[in-house]
């Protein structure tokens, strides 16, 4: 196998099922039928693997990364799948933080085109059975999944898991998962599953009462994370982490309750070499120091209230280059901008992505300084010739802009 063969056959992966949508028609599949067809015609390698199920709105990323690298400190096979990617697709599906043999992905996505007539699977769909059937292969001795989107008709829904846990819920995708907070927790509590341990990390109490509800009903042991106070800290940065090192340190007991052996060194370790353990970037991710550059995926209001909130706090003049896609309220973004700043606003490559001339009238009345670019790139040369070592710069407001950016200089970063 080439470099190019596999590039082609990433690219027609995109093509013939695209991550999200292509000419307005939308690859999201609800519902588990597909996916349980596709994962028998590959014999169920869900099924002989130990899985730890991750959802929620925000922190899901961040958390799964955190109890990865904790697990691999404690001398676990880990396998870890997480989404979307940011640079390269193999990030999607890891073990022991090594991206996935790309010789794998491209004998699997062969093995597409053998598929029955009656299995016409997502990108997602095919990706999460790509994720298994790796695990399975690699034998791992824990698979951390990642859920992709809600819960209940998620595909990574059909796994059997040890625990899950469910960081948050906050308003995102609203058009598919539901308009209230109430409807969105209610979807995201469908990872529930009988007799499994469910973890939630929400502090809002509808949200709290929905998953408890559901644990109740489903005969499943419920852990408020909220409760827990702790002083240990991660080399993840973001001022959020601290709600998602208590949903690790939930599922570490409760791992341990089930006689999976991690001592208090291999968590503080963990949480202190996600990085290094897992190749986990972009969120919080510090990019340089001179001028301090800071990358961030928070990419819904209550994601960039938490990023933002931590950038107001840093005393220094700001260049900040944010970028949307299509489905997201731009209109709420504005009211949440900092402060003592100018802004570079970008398309981001992606078919979704949304050049800024589409909302500039919502910059004009946002009153900022601003300036408007066709690429990622190009915002930040910008940015990063009118920036003073005093300065600072942000990169921002998508995965998809933190992934363009990344693609461009990290290979080239001193």
């Amino acid at each position: 196998m080439t470099n190019e063969q596999y590039q082609e056959a990433i690219d027609w992966l995109f093509v013939q099922m695209p991550n999200y949508q292509i000419d307005g028609q939308k690859a999201y599949k609800p519902g588990l039928d597909n996916i349980t067809k596709l994962c028998a015609f590959f014999g169920n390698p869900q099924d002989k693997i130990k899985c730890i199920h991750i959802g929620g709105t925000n922190g899901k990323g961040s958390s799964s990364n955190m109890l990865a690298s904790v697990l691999q400190e404690a001398g676990y096979k880990t396998g870890l799948y997480n989404s979307p990617h940011l640079i390269d697709f193999t990030e999607r599906i890891k073990v022991n933080g090594k991206n996935c043999n790309k010789e794998f992905v491209f004998e699997f996505i062969q093995k597409l085109r053998t598929l029955p007539e009656d299995i016409r699977p997502s990108f997602f769909e095919f990706t999460t059975i790509m994720a298994f059937e790796y695990f399975y292969q690699q034998q791992v001795d824990f698979a951390i999944i990642e859920v992709g989107l809600g819960g209940r008709l998620d595909s990574t829904n059909i796994i059997k898991p040890l625990i899950s846990a469910i960081t948050n819920v906050q308003l995102d995708h609203q058009n598919i998962l539901g308009d209230t907070i109430e409807e969105i927790a209610t979807e995201k509590a469908g990872i529930i599953k009988n007799n499994i341990p469910v973890i939630s990390g929400d502090e809002n109490e509808a949200v709290k009462n929905i998953i408890r509800e559901k644990a109740i009903k489903e005969n499943a042991p419920f852990i408020d994370a909220t409760l827990i106070h702790t002083d240990l800290e991660s080399d993840l940065k973001g001022n959020y982490q601290k709600k998602n090192i208590r949903v690790v340190l939930a599922a570490v007991e409760e791992l341990r309750k089930l006689e999976v052996h991690i001592s208090e060194e291999d968590l503080e370790n963990g949480l202190l070499h996600v990085h290094q353990n897992t190749a986990f970037i972009g969120r919080w991710f510090e990019f340089s120091k001179n001028p301090l550059t800071i990358c961030d995926t928070g990419h819904n209001q209550a994601g960039l209230e938490y990023v933002f909130s931590q950038l107001n706090s840093i005393n220094r003049h700001k260049h900040v280059i944010l970028g949307f896609v299509n489905d997201k309220k731009i209109d709420d973004v504005m009211k949440l901008l900092p402060g003592n700043s100018e802004f570079y606003f970008a398309k981001p490559s992606v078919s979704r992505g949304r050049h800024p001339e589409d909302y500039e009238n919502l910059l004009q009345e946002a009153k900022i300084f601003y300036e408007i670019f066709d690429s990622v790139q190009e915002a930040y040369l910008a940015a990063k010739e009118r920036c003073t070592n005093e300065e600072m710069i942000f990169i921002g407001g998508s995965n998809f802009v933190v992934g363009d950016f990344l693609e461009k200089n990290l290979e080239i970063k001193e």
